[in-house]
């Protein structure tokens, strides 16, 4: 199940995993989540973290009640360790970053993938370590931008900039 409000993204990736072998229904509107989940019942669930009125987070708990046993990767645009960390702990089993690769998609969901050890050596530049430290703080304030805002000590409006950017990578 692709659970992603972007329909065309959502129907493409449909397309690709069908070609891996996939039977792929996909689910656009929020509302129709729980419904969709318990018609399909799926083996495997792609969730998109922002959908169109709340996050992909908040859907985590009532799939996994559905079908508890599913395999549930949450897909997202704007990764940081602290919404990885949270999604692990609401229920999913893996979290991948846009864009992601078809054939990673696929080894992620059928459990080949394997993981990549984490060196002394893995440094992440400035501007990821400002990224997460932002992350971290906005998640300590409940998403509260001026609050966030206050405690870094930079302006509101320079924060929401920040946010709205892609996250450095390394």
């Amino acid at each position: 199940m692709i659970i992603e409000d972007d329909v065309p993204f959502a129907t493409t990736l449909s397309r690709r995993m069908n070609k891996l072998g996939f039977e792929c229904q996909s689910v656009h509107d929020e509302a129709n989540i729980a419904a969709q989940c318990q018609q399909f019942l799926p083996d495997y669930v792609l969730l998109d973290m922002k959908l169109t009125a709340s996050s992909g987070l908040q859907h985590i708990a009532v799939i996994r009640q559905i079908v508890p046993d599913a395999k549930i990767v949450l897909l997202t645009g704007f990764a940081s360790i602290a919404t990885a960390v949270e999604a692990i702990k609401l229920g999913a089993d893996e979290y991948l970053t846009k864009p992601a690769d078809t054939q990673l998609i696929a080894k992620t969901l059928l459990g080949t993938l394997t993981p990549l050890a984490i060196t002394a050596e893995t440094t992440m530049s400035p501007e990821r370590l400002e990224w997460e430290h932002i992350q971290q703080t906005l998640k300590s304030n409940n998403g509260n931008i001026s609050e966030t805002a206050r405690q870094l000590n930079m302006h509101r409006r320079t924060l929401q900039r920040k946010l709205q950017k892609r996250p450095v990578l390394k």
